[in-house]
């Protein structure tokens, strides 16, 4: 198996919840080896909003310490041409068009989010990792 594309939302999850989704989260990927997780800059950007937001300059070295572990995918132009087209032909938000056009055009194998809206545009490349049985 290839790359697993993970969404910000799963990330902010594990990073900041000691709850039951962190804890999902953090035992899904635990399960497999780090160098199958893959992000992008805006993952980078919408997980730092929070920390920056809140003057919170603890939490934001953590996050970018924690971030450098997983690949980084480039986001060409393709990537936004891709996403313009999800966006006009599902409806998705700019930032989850993004994301599911990021992993499209990297050839990841899943993108992992709790996102059930990215599941039909994904067909079958986005898993909804909080809701999926263990």
């Amino acid at each position: 198996m290839g790359l697993i594309y993970l969404d910000a939302c799963l990330l902010i999850y594990a990073f900041e919840d000691d709850a039951l989704p962190g804890q999902r989260v953090r035992a899904a990927m635990a399960r497999h080896a780090a160098d199958r997780f893959a992000i992008s800059p805006l993952v980078k950007f919408e997980c730092l909003v929070g920390p920056m937001r809140s003057g919170n300059l603890l939490l934001q070295r953590h996050y970018q310490e924690g971030l450098r572990q997983f690949r980084l995918l480039a986001m060409p132009d393709e990537v936004y041409t891709l996403g313009a087209e999800l966006r006009a032909r599902f409806g998705l938000k700019p930032a989850d068009a993004l994301h599911l056009a990021t992993a499209q055009f990297h050839r990841c194998d899943a993108l992992w989010t709790n996102d059930t809206r990215l599941a039909k545009a994904a067909h079958g490349l986005a898993k909804d990792m909080l809701h999926a049985s263990p």
